[in-house]
């Protein structure tokens, strides 16, 4: 497993060591040793799978209590996905990451606790697959306006994104719930 860190340190990229032949492919997509030697804690509480169309835009999401980190990846089609650091003593508060997720390259991300996270669509579907280290509370629960002129995330997008009425509802980021 190779881990590479992000631009933001505490975003991971995770790379299974992927074996492959004209059979097909194997690879550990979660192995609890490994992970926590990467720092990346093992306690994972729920597993959820969304699947989406092109043009889908999830997120930007985060809770404030019961706060989730998230290990997420891609087993069908392809995603960019974005963490936007919301923790106010943070040196990259106000900051994002994004990355693309596939099937093909298999790689994960980690997203700790303390971020907001979404992602868009880019292929014509995607399924995702995400770990959490806590529970989804949704009185907890707030979303990050997706297209804050002040976060300018670049994301891949051709045309106008399909959003959730939450999502489009989301706070910018200087009117939104941080960490400290």
């Amino acid at each position: 497993m190779n881990i590479i860190p992000t631009r933001i340190p505490d975003v991971l990229i995770i790379e299974p060591k992927v074996f492959g032949d004209e059979r097909g492919f194997f690879y550990e997509s979660y192995n609890r040793r490994a992970m926590t030697d990467a720092g990346i804690p093992g306690d994972f509480v729920q597993d959820n799978h969304s699947r989406s169309a092109r043009g889908v835009l999830r997120g930007l999401h985060y809770q404030t209590q019961q706060t989730q980190g998230k290990l997420v990846r891609v087993i069908s089609g392809n995603v960019y996905d974005v963490a936007v650091d919301l923790r106010k003593s943070s040196p990259t508060f106000g900051q994002w990451v994004g990355i693309e997720l596939s099937a093909d390259n298999k790689r994960m991300a980690w997203i700790p606790p303390g971020f907001a996270h979404g992602f868009t669509v880019t292929s014509d579907s995607a399924e995702f697959l995400y770990k959490t280290t806590d529970y989804w509370a949704p009185q907890f629960e707030r979303s990050l306006l997706w297209n804050d002129p002040a976060l300018a995330i670049d994301w891949p997008l051709d045309g106008t994104p399909l959003v959730a009425a939450k999502d489009a509802a989301g706070l910018p980021l200087a009117q939104c719930e941080v960490f400290p």
